[in-house]
């Protein structure tokens, strides 16, 4: 009697562990954080932050964010099982086929999450003043999610996945935000969330690197396919080096320094992906766990500064 109730608890303990691993817990977070930029300018601007919007406004995100992750998942899947060797942080889980989940799971937990989704936006509706601005990035981010995801888009195997998500997570998402408590936008939005969009960019083209032969076998035109791994590995060293000089140049141009600072003191991190991607490109055989976080923890560490930097002067 123990040992089945035993071992009923280690699959509902694995089932439990496999739909985290499938809800990717690190891209919700990213989401989280880039949300709280778009607050965190508001309050720098001495404006009152509605938190009853604030709040539903994020719900809408995560599980938009939530939906986009399944569907990916879902469709995906018959060619990611012929990956055993999944990199940690490209984002697709790896839990759905006959040794896991079945498919069927993130159909349905994505139909659950978009119904959610659905009924914030009444809610948002009802209770926020929304302006044109604020539906027109509400349209953006649910037509760019679903165009990510699903057929016959499906812009995450084109090669314009990687920029249409860096876009929508690095600037729209911090938009929305600043769009539900103001109504308008502001020059700030701008000059915080550019380097993070190249920061971003950056990160996904990391990400592809441990499956780039896979890929390019499978038919799977992902940017680095698309532009090669030579051209790739410059260009995520073009895309880190610009990001910091974007970062300067809002300086320049109003960004106050208290804000930059801290997100520049991450530049060395910037210097060892960079010198990371040099070793790579000059034989060394590469550890793509150190690389693929290193990218991860760039990203999220400067948006995260940014956003305590806005939230705290």
């Amino acid at each position: 009697m123990f040992d089945e109730r035993w071992d009923k608890l280690v699959v509902v303990m694995k089932t439990i562990a496999s739909l985290i691993r499938l809800s990717n817990p690190l891209f919700l977070l990213g989401g989280i954080v880039v949300f709280t930029l778009g607050g965190g300018i508001v309050n720098y601007l001495g404006m009152p932050i509605n938190w009853g919007a604030y709040f539903l406004g994020q719900a809408w995100v995560t599980t938009l964010q939530l939906s986009a992750q399944y569907l990916n998942e879902y469709f995906a899947s018959p060619a990611d099982q012929q990956n055993p060797k999944r990199p940690t942080f490209t984002g697709i889980s790896g839990v759905l086929g006959p040794d896991g989940l079945p498919r069927r799971v993130a159909l349905i937990a994505a139909y659950g999450c978009l119904a959610v989704n659905a009924s914030l936006i009444v809610i948002l509706l009802m209770t926020t003043r929304l302006t044109l601005p604020a539906i027109l990035v509400l349209i953006l981010l649910y037509l760019g999610a679903m165009f990510y995801s699903i057929p016959p888009f499906r812009l995450s195997v084109t090669g314009y996945g990687e920029l249409t998500l860096s876009i929508l997570i690095a600037k729209v998402v911090p938009a929305l935000a600043y769009l539900l408590q103001t109504g308008e936008l502001h020059r700030l939005l701008a000059m915080s969330t550019f380097p993070l969009a190249l920061l971003h960019l950056a990160m996904m083209i990391s990400f592809e690197f441990p499956d780039y032969a896979r890929d390019a076998n499978f038919g799977k035109r992902t940017l680095l396919v698309r532009v090669g791994w030579q051209r790739g590995m410059t260009m995520n060293n073009l895309l880190i080096l610009s990001a910091y000089l974007l970062l300067g140049m809002a300086v320049a141009f109003g960004l106050p320094i208290l804000i930059a600072v801290p997100a520049f003191l991450t530049f060395p991190l910037g210097l060892l992906q960079i010198w990371q991607m040099r070793r790579i490109a000059e034989g060394a055989k590469p550890n793509w766990t150190a690389l693929t976080l290193n990218a991860l923890v760039l990203f999220g560490v400067v948006a995260y500064l940014l956003a305590y930097a806005f939230w705290t002067r």
